[in-house]
């Protein structure tokens, strides 16, 4: 489907980290590209979906105002789809679209990325016959959509919606759907990969009042967790998930690029420039207007792919192997807090790949590089 900016142009962002030593650019000089990208992009359209058939949140409102005037400063257009379902929910009459917009893969294709904006359907008890936020024929659209390079951003209770749809789970990340929440109160978000484009304007501690949410799973082995909550600084309730506790997320999931925040209940949220900041970081990441600290890549998707390299002829194998022996030391140092080390051999592992002639693998052990190299002092 057609990028507002080329994905290939990889270079702007991902090259903005280089590797030399143990010495790594800041994160100011990624943040710079990025910025540069989006100024330069074609104008775009993003679709706003606020459709409720369970508990409508008070932000939808907000949200979708926040957006269109983001849009108007960013270079982007939105079509919202939030229809009237009495008693259950008022919609956005004067803002949404007459008739469905999921038609088609085809015609979806005319947005840049999707925001599902705490899209809750009723859908908690898994009755796969209950109506939801897409019925059968507008799901398939969505994942054709997906599949062919389409962007999805998810807000808050996105995850509280399709609970009998496995695929819907998995692309918002990791299988995890809203299980509960405590009582708002402020707590914290602790940064943990700083130079993505939806990351770069954070502090590494970044404290907000809001409602917090516990989920079903921890994602973290299918995505690349971006906050995680410090339980340590509030009450997370009966459904507390310890110490490792995601709250936002990205991933790249079926050719498409999908970006979660549970943070963004609180009307509030849509007045603060911070998180606004972060939530433009979202959009334009999903739909390809900027790229950088990583681009989302994790370890088990780059292990994929090179599952399959042992297949080509002995020099194949060997130097498939290779990386596959480099990728799997790099996770363990990643996973021992020794990003530097990390860095170093997936900068060797990317060497070896370019005699595989595998552009797709480079391409991503060079963001792997560029990620592990951003954490390195952080």
């Amino acid at each position: 489907m057609r990028k507002p900016l080329s994905l290939i142009t990889t270079g702007l962002a991902a090259g903005a980290l280089l590797l030399t030593g143990a010495t790594y650019a800041s994160a100011g000089a990624e943040s710079d590209a990025a910025t540069s990208a989006a100024a330069a992009a074609e104008p775009y359209k993003v679709l706003i979906v606020g459709k409720t058939l369970g508990f409508r949140h008070s932000h939808i409102d907000e949200t979708t105002n926040a957006v269109i005037d983001m849009g108007e400063e960013h270079g982007f257009t939105v079509d919202v789809w939030d229809p009237p379902l009495p008693p259950r929910s008022p919609g956005q009459p004067d803002l949404t679209m007459a008739t469905t917009p999921f038609t088609s893969a085809e015609d979806l294709s005319q947005y840049a990325t999707i925001i599902f904006a705490s899209n809750v359907d009723g859908t908690n008890n898994q009755d796969p016959a209950r109506p939801r936020t897409l019925d059968d024929a507008e799901l398939a659209a969505f994942q054709g959509y997906i599949r062919g390079g389409g962007g999805f951003v998810g807000l808050h209770a996105a995850t509280d919606a399709m609970h009998a749809v496995p695929w819907y789970s998995e692309l918002t990340g990791g299988s995890a759907r809203f299980a509960g929440h405590p009582a708002q109160q402020t707590a914290t978000m602790v940064v943990e990969s700083p130079n993505h484009p939806s990351t770069t304007m954070l502090p590494k501690e970044w404290i907000r009042f809001d409602e917090w949410y516990n989920f079903t799973a921890n994602p973290r082995e299918d995505v690349h967790v971006l906050l995680t909550l410090d339980e340590s600084t509030y009450n997370p309730g009966r459904g507390a998930m310890g110490e490792d506790h995601p709250i936002a997320w990205c991933h790249n999931f079926e050719g498409g690029r999908s970006w979660y925040e549970g943070a963004g209940h609180v009307d509030e949220s849509y007045d603060d420039p911070t998180f606004l900041a972060h939530l433009l970081g979202g959009i334009e990441w999903t739909a390809g207007v900027v790229e950088g600290g990583g681009n989302c890549v994790t370890f088990p998707e780059v292990e994929q792919i090179t599952a399959d390299l042992s297949e080509g002829g002995n020099r194949n194998a060997k130097l498939g192997a290779d990386v596959a022996e480099a990728l799997a030391a790099a996770e363990a140092a990643a996973d021992e807090g020794d990003h530097a080390a990390a860095a170093h051999i997936l900068k060797k592992a990317k060497g070896k790949a370019h005699g595989l002639q595998d552009e797709t693998l480079v391409d991503k052990l060079a963001d792997l590089v560029d990620w592990q190299g951003g954490l390195v002092g952080y």
